[in-house]
């Protein structure tokens, strides 16, 4: 499935700042690592998902998109496929506006239920490719 490109803009622009990266750890070896960084480049507040709940670019960690106490625009995703589901259904539950699912991550029954829960959705995207072609 090819992405709109004007969902992928609507989440990079009219969403709002607050994105929850799910995955980002203090491994600088790691896509989150780097991505995250590149999304507060270009204005967005990034919030630390991971088990260990470690700050990282000087945000707090939190260990689920539950605990963090106050609203996120954007789960951005990078666990994989198999989990992937799961965090979207907590997005939709949390009440964030949407979910976008990183390079080599897809489930397109999560894309159905999250769409359909009234939420903008992209899937096998990276927003540190998008981002700067828009700015």
């Amino acid at each position: 499935m090819q992405e709109d490109p004007r969902t992928i803009q609507k989440i990079l622009t009219e969403l709002g700042d607050t994105w929850a990266v799910v995955g980002l750890s203090s491994n600088s070896n790691r896509a989150a690592y780097s991505v995250a960084r590149v999304l507060q480049r270009y204005g967005k507040r990034i919030v630390p998902v991971h088990p260990k709940a470690e700050t990282v670019h000087g945000e707090p960690g939190y260990a689920s998109l539950s605990e963090i106490p106050f609203k996120v625009d954007v789960v951005d995703v990078f666990v994989n496929s198999a989990l992937a589901g799961q965090v979207a259904d907590e997005a939709v539950s949390v009440g964030a506006k949407a979910v976008w699912f990183q390079l080599g991550v897809r489930d397109e029954d999560a894309l159905a239920r999250t769409r359909a829960a009234g939420l903008d959705m992209v899937m096998d995207r990276c927003p540190a490719i998008e981002i700067p072609a828009l700015a």
